[in-house]
């Protein structure tokens, strides 16, 4: 009986694996609501709102990444989420409107931001799929829209096991 010889298939194949994992950035997130600064949980007093601001300490989100929100039904006037920015700019590592799964898509689209997508170009691309960070769809979405205008084609998993996205005609 002839032995033959076990090729990796999957190593020697054109793919090119690209993992959003890469683009997670380590560090603390934190989420300020505006909600319990409302007078009975439905108006913001801007006096009483501009004294909170004076009064806390910001420094305890130093190097953080911070989502400002509201989580009640309430108009909330813009200014208010501008006095948190601007109290919160010096210290924090990156300020956004929004929840915190806001804030982590703005982390990973600002990495992605960073990618020389030419290198992709007509390649075979496996986006991968496991990772041992939570990566929001919505940066699944952004890399695929950054990719298949360049990629010959697109796929979703592992190399192993792909899951057909795209293919240019």
């Amino acid at each position: 009986m002839e032995e033959r010889e076990i090729v990796n298939r999957v190593a020697s194949s054109s793919l090119v694996t690209f993992d959003l994992e890469d683009y997670f950035q380590p560090g603390e997130r934190a989420l300020i609501d505006i909600a319990p600064q409302l007078y009975q949980g439905l108006v913001l007093r801007e006096k009483e709102f501009r004294a909170y601001v004076k009064g806390h300490d910001w420094s305890q989100y130093k190097d953080k990444f911070v989502a400002i929100t509201c989580s009640v039904e309430a108009i909330i006037p813009k200014w208010a989420y501008m006095l948190l920015t601007a109290a919160l700019q010096p210290v924090a590592r990156l300020v956004v409107f929004g929840d915190l799964d806001d804030l982590e898509t703005r982390i990973f689209r600002d990495e992605l931001a960073r990618v020389d997508w030419s290198q992709f170009d007509g390649a075979k691309v496996v986006l991968k799929g496991c990772s041992k960070v939570e990566v929001p769809a919505a940066v699944y979405v952004e890399a695929t829209r950054l990719l298949t205008p360049r990629v010959s084609s697109l796929m979703f998993g592992e190399p192993c096991s792909t899951v057909p996205v795209f293919k240019k005609r």
